[in-house]
């Protein structure tokens, strides 16, 4: 094919295209969103096609991809379901004004308006006011509710109820398909005397004739192109809208349709249904995620799937049959991830996970292994969260992780741990990187306690109030920092300088001084433990005992908090050979 023939644009009338799409020509996927009927909207699409703006263009997709799609919109039924074509042309953007056009001239039902009846009529006496009128297209155009005086009980609508029985109200629908019979009607009419050819009633209605038989509709029409660029081209033409996602392609394309002995496929409901069985968080992690992690699924236990990356080009090759093959013990190994998560990690949400990519490995980790080493999964898990070297940041490292992970407990060895004293010094509050989660993570998985009510964890499942949700608390707090710089160089929101507290604890600290709130909480006689759940230097208690800290006590908990921090990954990773770093020393 052409390069230029990928994308062209073209235009046909507005009621060839409508026939066309009764004609069931076109296609409306399910990932569409869903139509929202705005009756003054539909009144100004029709004002613009009267003094013929231009209405944007109609987005389709031209392939030989079978998807799911509407079978009806606005009562009219558009697909066969099951019908097979060589070529399927899907409405990708446009379907507000396909359904507006579609059920304004041929009627149809609306949902969530029951009774109803969304046909258009045009008041043929209305002038415009002005040559910029904006306004009397309210008038012009009218719906049934605003014509029917209920046999004179609305008096509102008399008047256009008269215009309606003398011809001057006319349905759209009888000008495009009974032009002769509506002017007939005119020249016929007791009410008045149109006999006038031209006649400004006759020169309206023809008008109104020439618009729906000229009227061009524009179309850009994608033809040979891959999913993945589809998408992209989609959300840059729809920057207003929801962006095509590669999860609605794939769910559209695997669906399958109930049928005798044959059981029906959505991966929507399947993913939807999944998500409820507990009320954990990282269940509402995104659709996309689920995709990718299914994807590797299917490329690890099925031989030739053809899914080599998880890339948009080759999540659209998952079939159904794929799915349905590893679904189950993949429910299990991805409940089995999170349930390692958060309950052997102690991390209560995916914000904390320093790699969406673990889901991924972790999952194909689980998948069918009956004897999971958890010792080696905590070890996997943190070596890779704060290694120096960025480790898991794309595609290609996925497939060593998975290699890695699959092998014997005998053939499995470490590489070299490497960690930096000035990264861990320099992790900032405001960063949402991989480091940053990786620290928040492990002040998590220690279960720290609250410092005024020492027996309370700080992360719990449940809140039953508003001020048990944990905050992040400044240890040594930015407006007293301000006031107080003393002789520290070191960054304030460092996440060295940070600990999880209760939202009524952190309230209660404010910006005082350290020595004061550290020295309050002491006489709790936990609360040396408490600090110690938070992976925090003695050296605070002490200076709060002392009633005396050094000018640059903030550097020096910093640092006894990176010494801390790097004491507790050596403990974890236990042989495996461990070097630290300190760059800071070398500028």
């Amino acid at each position: 094919m052409n390069f230029t023939d990928r994308i062209r644009p073209t235009d046909k009338g507005i009621t060839t295209y409508l026939d066309e799409l009764e004609n069931l020509d076109y296609q409306i996927p399910t990932f569409q969103r869903e139509f929202v009927w705005e009756e003054e909207n539909v009144k100004k699409l029709w004002d613009s096609i009267y003094k013929f703006y231009p209405l944007g263009s109609i987005l389709v997709w031209k392939t030989d991809i079978k998807l799911q799609n509407h079978r009806e919109i606005g009562g009219h039924k558009i697909s066969e379901g099951i019908l097979n074509r060589s070529q399927y042309q899907y409405i990708l953007d446009g379907q507000q004004r396909t359904t507006s056009l579609l059920t304004s001239l041929y009627g149809g039902s609306i949902e969530g308006k029951d009774g109803f009846e969304p046909s258009v009529y045009i008041d043929l006496t209305v002038e415009d006011e002005t040559e910029t009128d904006d306004d009397s297209y309210k008038k012009r155009f009218l719906y049934w509710d605003e014509i029917d005086d209920k046999s004179g009980k609305f008096k509102r609508n008399t008047g256009r109820n008269k215009k309606y029985k003398a011809g001057l109200i006319v349905k759209l629908l009888n000008i495009k398909n009974s032009f002769g019979s509506v002017e007939r009607a005119l020249v016929e009419s007791e009410y008045d005397d149109y006999k006038d050819f031209d006649h400004p009633i006759r020169e309206q209605l023809r008008r109104l004739k020439q618009v729906l038989d000229n009227y061009r509709l524009s179309f850009i029409e994608l033809k040979g192109i891959q999913v993945s660029e589809v998408c992209q081209i989609f959300e840059r033409i729809n920057q207003a809208g929801k962006p095509l996602d590669i999860f609605d392609i794939v769910v559209a394309k695997t669906f399958r349709a109930e049928s005798d002995g044959v059981s029906g496929f959505y991966l929507r409901e399947y993913i939807e249904d999944f998500r409820k069985i507990n009320n954990s968080n990282f269940l509402q992690i995104g659709e996309f995620d689920y995709l990718q992690i299914i994807a590797i699924l299917i490329r690890e236990n099925i031989e030739n799937s053809g899914i080599w990356n998880i890339t948009p080009r080759y999540l659209n090759n998952i079939r159904t049959e794929q799915i349905e093959e590893i679904w189950e013990p993949a429910k299990k190994a991805i409940n089995k991830t999170f349930d390692f998560f958060e309950n052997t990690l102690y991390l209560k949400g995916p914000q904390l996970i320093p790699y969406r990519y673990f889901y991924l490995t972790i999952a194909s980790y689980f998948f069918n292994n009956d004897n999971p080493d958890y010792n080696f999964l905590k070890k996997y898990f943190w070596f890779h969260s704060f290694h120096n070297d960025d480790l898991l940041h794309n595609t290609g490292d996925i497939n060593s992780h998975i290699e890695f992970l699959g092998k014997q407990s005998g053939e499995i060895s470490f590489a070299r741990f490497l960690i930096d004293k000035e990264t861990l010094r320099n992790s900032s509050y405001s960063s949402k990187g991989r480091l940053s989660r990786a620290i928040l993570s492990l002040y998590a998985t220690k279960k720290p306690k609250d410092w005024k009510y020492t027996d309370r964890n700080v992360i719990v499942d449940n809140f039953f109030f508003s001020t048990d949700k944990p905050n992040l608390h400044h240890i040594f707090p930015t407006h007293f920092i301000a006031q107080n710089p003393g002789a520290n160089k070191l960054n304030n929101n460092s996440l060295m300088n940070i600990a999880y507290l209760t939202q009524i604890t952190n309230r209660e600290i404010s910006d005082k001084n350290p020595l004061k709130y550290i020295r309050d909480y002491d006489s709790n006689s936990d609360f040396e433990n408490a600090i110690k759940s938070h992976i925090l230097p003695d050296k605070l208690l002490e200076w709060a005992r002392l009633e005396s800290m050094p000018a640059d006590a903030l550097d020096q908990f910093i640092e006894n908090r990176v010494d801390l921090v790097i004491d507790e990954l050596r403990t974890i990773l236990s042989g495996i050979n461990f070097e630290v770093i300190d760059t800071k020393e070398k500028s």
